[in-house]
């Protein structure tokens, strides 16, 4: 009994950077034992839905021929494709940075596929010459909810994806 205590309270206090350490290490054990990106980018996304209670939805949108596809994702039916060269999505390939949306009703040309989604992260994923194949795309039913150490806790996981 003593020993649940302490491990509940542990994981309770747990920093968000510890956190992210501990998703990278699990996820990086589950990844090295699939060959495909699609199971890869399903696997990302059931973690980090389940174990991130701000994230309201999450999902991959793929590049074809400047369009933006669906691809694997977790929470409400989304927008199955992307136009460009609107969104946030576009916005992050096109600047070739992580885009962090505090408000998403402030944000020039979003694309609302679900009214309820209040903020957004956007991490483009790079290929083996550097080149943007796909974006992690993350909503959040609360204003200001991603920062830095989202940022960067996520960023680190994606790049464990191999395409």
């Amino acid at each position: 009994m003593g020993y649940f205590f302490l491990y509940s309270c542990m994981k309770k206090y747990q920093s968000k950077t510890d956190k992210y350490k501990r998703l990278y290490n699990q996820l990086s054990l589950l990844l090295d034992k699939s060959p495909s990106v699609q199971a890869q980018m399903a696997t990302v996304n059931a973690i980090l839905y389940y174990k991130i209670d701000y994230i309201f939805w999450i999902g991959f949108y793929i590049i074809n021929n400047k369009i933006l596809t669906v691809g694997p994702y977790q929470g409400p039916l989304a927008c199955q494709i992307l136009d460009y060269p609107s969104g946030a999505c576009w916005y992050s390939i096109l600047n070739k940075k992580i885009v962090n949306i505090p408000d998403v009703s402030k944000f020039p040309g979003h694309i609302p596929c679900d009214s309820r989604s209040k903020s957004e992260l956007v991490i483009p994923l790079l290929d083996n010459s550097n080149n943007i194949y796909a974006v992690l795309d993350i909503d959040s039913d609360k204003l200001n909810a991603f920062d830095i150490v989202d940022e960067k806790g996520i960023s680190e996981i994606v790049k464990l994806i191999r395409s």
